[in-house]
């Protein structure tokens, strides 16, 4: 489990406002959502229908072509 080194802000009515992690902890914590996203949408698109390597590169350009124009 990932260890959390958080500080409370409070405000002055001793209401917590917010919350101080290290950059790092923060980091680590953008790198696991991300990761989690990313294994949510292979799940999400396993049973689509693949291209082939160069239908890929075909629709690719065509992306490319169209973000050009």
């Amino acid at each position: 489990m990932l260890e959390l080194h958080k500080k409370i802000v409070i405000d002055e009515n001793n209401k917590p406002v917010a919350v101080q992690i290290p950059i790092e902890e923060f980091e680590r914590i953008e790198e696991v959502i991300e990761n989690y996203g990313l294994a949510k949408l292979m799940d999400e698109v396993k049973e689509d229908e693949r291209l082939s390597s160069e239908s890929a590169k075909k629709y690719y350009q065509s992306l490319k072509q169209n973000v050009e124009s």
